[in-house]
C-alpha cells in the first residue's frame, strides 16, 4: 500500500470512526498530501529526520507557528493510525517537538459595537424595499441576532434546519463538531428576528421544500459561510465599524467574552460554545482576570 492509499485509509477511519467533519477531513488531506509530496518516497515511509526536514522547510517558507503545529498534528495522527493498524512498527513523530507558538487573544467587539451592529441590521430589515434587498436585509438581521444570541460556529449557523424557527422555543439543540449535540439559548430578539425571516421566507416558492432555515441555490442547499461573512463585513462598515475587525468568528468570540464579563462561569461558556476541552475555552481567561481586578478594585475596603 503506497502513501496515497494509506492517507485515504486514514481519512476513511477519521470519517467512519471519529465522525470528522468534511472541513476537518479536507484540512487533513491537504496537510498530509503536501507533506507526502515534499518528502522523497512519500509520507508513509518517512523517518523522523525526513519529517523534521519538512517542518524546517515549511518554517523557512514563512508558515506561521500555528500552521506548522497544525500540520505536525495531522502527521502525528496519521502515524498513530499506521502504528495501530500494524502498517508501521514505529512512530517517527514521537521524538519531534511541536513548534513554539504564542496564544494570541481572540479578536472581539465591545458591547457598544455589537449593539450598533445589531441595531443597524434591525433598521435595515425594517426599511428595506419589498424586493431582493428586503429578503437579504431580513435574512442578515436574523443571522446576526441568532449568532450573537447563541455563539454558534458559522457552519452551524448557516446550516440550521428550518424546524429550529418553526418551534419558536427558547432553546434548541445543535449538532456540532464530532457530531456532538448541545443545547443553546435563543434570546427574545433572536426569536423575533427569526419569525420575521420565516414570514419573508414563506413568500418565496423556491424555498418552500427546503429543510434549511437559510436556503440558497448552492451545492449544500443553504447559505454559504462566505456569503454571510461578506454580508456581515458590509453591515459592519455601514454601522461605522471597521470591516477588517469583524467576521462571524469575531461575533462568536463577542458572545463568549460578553457572557464572561457579565458574570458567566467558564464551564457554562465551554458548553455553550461546544468546546470538547476546557483548555480551548481558556483563551478567555483574560476576560475573567479583568473581571476579578474590577471586583477587587470596586469592593475591597483597601482599594484606592
Amino acid at each position: 500500500m503506497n502513501s496515497a492509499a494509506r492517507i485515504e485509509a486514514f481519512l476513511e477511519m477519521m470519517s467512519a470512526e471519529r465522525g470528522a467533519a468534511e472541513n476537518t477531513l479536507s484540512s487533513y488531506r491537504r496537510d498530509l498530501e503536501d507533506a507526502s509530496e515534499a518528502i522523497g518516497g512519500g509520507l508513509a515511509g518517512a523517518g523522523a529526520a525526513d519529517i523534521r526536514a519538512y517542518l524546517d522547510d515549511i518554517a523557512a517558507r514563512g508558515f506561521a507557528p500555528t500552521s506548522q503545529a497544525r500540520k505536525l498534528s495531522a502527521i502525528r495522527q496519521f502515524f498513530k493510525f499506521l502504528y495501530a493498524e500494524g502498517l508501521r512498527g514505529d512512530d517517527p513523530t514521537g521524538t519531534l517537538d511541536s513548534p513554539r507558538k504564542g496564544r494570541p487573544l481572540p479578536k472581539t467587539m465591545t458591547e457598544a459595537e455589537t449593539g450598533r451592529l445589531l441595531d443597524r441590521a434591525a433598521e435595515e430589515a425594517v426599511a428595506a424595499a419589498p424586493d431582493g434587498d428586503r429578503l437579504a436585509a431580513i435574512r442578515l438581521h436574523a443571522l446576526v441576532e441568532v449568532l450573537y444570541a447563541t455563539g454558534l460556529r458559522v457552519s452551524e449557523l448557516v446550516g440550521l434546519p428550518v424546524t429550529v424557527a418553526l418551534r419558536d422555543d427558547r432553546f434548541f439543540m445543535v449538532r456540532g463538531k464530532g457530531d456532538k449535540e448541545r443545547m443553546v439559548p435563543l434570546s427574545a430578539k433572536a426569536r423575533a428576528a427569526m419569525r420575521t425571516w420565516l414570514s419573508e421566507r414563506a413568500t418565496r416558492p423556491a424555498f418552500a421544500d427546503s429543510p434549511h432555515l437559510f436556503p440558497a441555490s448552492s451545492d449544500s442547499g443553504h447559505l454559504s459561510r462566505q456569503v454571510f461573512a461578506r454580508d456581515l463585513k458590509s453591515l459592519a462598515a455601514r454601522a461605522g465599524i471597521a470591516s477588517a475587525k469583524i467576521s462571524p468568528h469575531v461575533l462568536r468570540h463577542a458572545f463568549a467574552s460578553h457572557l464572561l464579563q457579565n458574570g458567566a462561569d467558564l464551564r457554562a461558556v465551554q458548553q455553550l460554545l461546544g468546546h470538547a476541552d476546557i483548555s480551548t475555552t481558556q483563551i478567555y481567561t483574560h476576560v475573567l482576570e479583568e473581571r476579578l481586578v474590577r471586583l477587587v478594585n470596586d469592593h475591597h475596603p483597601l482599594a484606592d
